[in-house]
């Protein structure tokens, strides 16, 4: 059953991010083919390839795309395991979401080099927000959010949690993070 819940921003919170300078820098995941999903990140989403490592030694390889540069910019790192060519996501991820002017043109040029839609562009039910999904060539999703131009796109990451409070606890104090736009918790029985 999944549950979300809007909180309304304050002052303070809408000026908190501009005073702290913490930030997320990136989020780790597996991928069963470096080179293809590379391509189809920087292809559909329009990502850049920041930098691409290859550790031999320790038999995996990894490569990081955003929308800027690392030192500025959320990125997602993928990381390549050898021989291994795909990987059971699991039930705690949800999406990334990236934040685009005109979701439905993003979803025809994404759907025009082949790419997976699991939901096409239209309004959040319940809501104006338009928002479309597409699933990555190793079954990640990301949800598309029509936003005016924005510097980071790579704008959100959805995980499923158990228990909201203990989660936004945790995330309040041990990472000293404040939730200030919305929750997006998905809760498992």
């Amino acid at each position: 059953m999944a549950e979300g819940s809007a909180a309304v921003p304050s002052t303070e919170l809408l000026e908190w991010p501009k005073k702290d300078k913490r930030r997320f820098l990136h989020a780790v995941y597996r991928v069963g083919d470096l080179d293809r999903t590379i391509k189809f990140y920087t292809e559909c989403f329009g990502m850049k390839l920041l930098r691409k490592r290859d550790i031999p030694e320790e038999k995996y390889s990894n490569a990081f795309l955003g929308f800027g540069p690392e030192e500025s910019h959320f990125v997602v790192e993928l990381t390549y395991n050898y021989g291994v060519t795909s990987y059971d996501i699991g039930t705690g991820f949800g999406h990334f979401a990236i934040a685009t002017p005109d979701v439905y043109k993003m979803v025809e040029d994404i759907r025009a080099k082949g790419g997976n839609i699991t939901r096409e562009p239209g309004p959040v039910k319940g809501g104006s927000s338009v928002i479309a999904f597409v699933k990555d060539p190793d079954g990640y999703i990301f949800e598309l959010i029509q936003r005016a131009s924005t510097p980071e796109p790579l704008c959100q990451v959805m995980l499923r949690v158990g228990d909201l409070d203990r989660s936004v606890k945790f995330y309040e104090k041990v990472v000293q993070s404040k939730i200030t736009f919305f929750l997006d918790f998905c809760f498992s029985n």
